[in-house]
């Protein structure tokens, strides 16, 4: 038997997928899986791709309880902001923790005021395994706060390009467009088939996406140091496919630095080199959300546009892979010394 693990909000899309990943995880165990409305039915009810996984499919929601959860080797909690705070606060602190929440993301106590509301609850390290240092500090953590869906994909575009100096860190416009399950399972209006079928359309527009804050502090924090203040310019787009992000990031080329494609692609390169789920594609071959769907992998792409002067970097994830269950069992996989790559692919499934 491996690690016993349990899953706190497995009810949601996150959550499925998260369950869907551990039944098949060669040293992972899972424990209770809990939920807050859908507690008390079946597993296999709420998510039908896990009908025929043995002992899983046929097991009932648990209500949110730390008593139910305190057993477990390690909890991976997929709850709606705020609810994670108070969950780890009840639980022993021996008790290793994922949180693919945003409760413990941000370090400014203002920008979680300004997205979230409420105390701040504080900062955890943040589970972004593939950014300098990262690695080791997850690794020794007990606590670990993955980051969210599209942050993930911009900063992973961003950071070798504005920690090399390549390009300035004050003028950046992320455009990233994400299927639906991005928004969750709650019935609303504007998530029905017929409204999403056949339309793109922006939303939280003019800077008050709440992971507009997670990038901006993942590249002030990248450096180099002096660089200036980050400022990003955020527009999500809901696009009408089930899952994926295609982030489209632009950065103002340093003055003085020479608009070259090469130079990009060569700080993404050695950035990500021996990475194991991220993988810079050849010249002129550009990111597909289809390329990654299913797993936890990242594509990356750079170009120079010279005439605008700015550095273009695309990047594309599955948002409830590398956005979400999966980075959060690649975590989960340094935190308890397994195999970073444990119960993960970065094969995605075509088509």
């Amino acid at each position: 038997m491996g690690a016993r693990v349990a899953v706190a909000g497995a009810s949601g899309y996150g959550g499925g997928e998260l369950l869907r990943l551990l039944a098949a995880h060669p040293d992972l165990e899972i424990g209770p899986v809990t939920a807050d409305s859908s507690a008390g039915k079946p597993v296999g009810a709420l998510h039908p791709h896990l009908a025929g996984v043995p002992g899983l499919a046929g097991r009932v929601f648990e209500p949110h309880e730390p008593d139910r959860l305190n057993g477990a080797d390690l909890i991976f909690a997929a709850l709606p902001a705020g609810q994670s705070a108070r969950l780890a606060a009840a639980l022993p602190a021996q008790v290793k923790f994922v949180d693919l929440g945003p409760d413990f993301r941000l370090a400014d106590p203002q920008a979680w005021e300004r997205h979230y509301g409420g105390d701040h609850p504080g900062r955890w390290v943040t589970g972004l395994p593939e950014l300098p240092g990262l690695r080791e500090q997850i690794t020794a953590a007990g606590r670990v706060a993955a980051p969210g869906c599209y942050a993930t994909a911009a900063i992973l575009a961003l950071t070798p390009v504005v920690a090399a100096g390549l390009a300035q860190p004050h003028d950046i416009v992320v455009v990233a467009a994400s299927g639906t399950s991005g928004a969750g399972r709650s019935l609303r209006t504007s998530l029905l088939a017929s409204e999403v079928m056949g339309s793109v359309s922006a939303y939280q527009v003019g800077g008050t996406h709440r992971h507009t804050a997670e990038i901006e502090q993942a590249l002030a924090e990248a450096g180099p140091p002096g660089n200036g203040p980050v400022t990003v310019s955020f527009t999500p787009v809901l696009a009408p496919m089930p899952r994926g992000i295609l982030a489209t990031c632009t950065a103002r080329l340093q003055p003085g630095q020479p608009a070259s494609t090469a130079g990009l692609r060569a700080a993404l390169a050695a950035a990500y080199a021996g990475e194991p789920f991220v993988t810079v594609l050849p010249e002129e071959t550009w990111p597909a959300t289809a390329a990654v769907a299913g797993s936890n992998g990242v594509h990356l792409q750079a170009a120079a546009d010279p005439r605008a002067g700015r550095a273009v970097i695309v990047a594309a994830i599955d948002n409830l892979g590398k956005g979400a269950a999966g980075q959060a069992v690649q975590n989960a996989n340094l935190m308890l010394g397994l195999p970073e790559t444990a119960g993960l692919t970065v094969s995605g499934v075509s088509p």
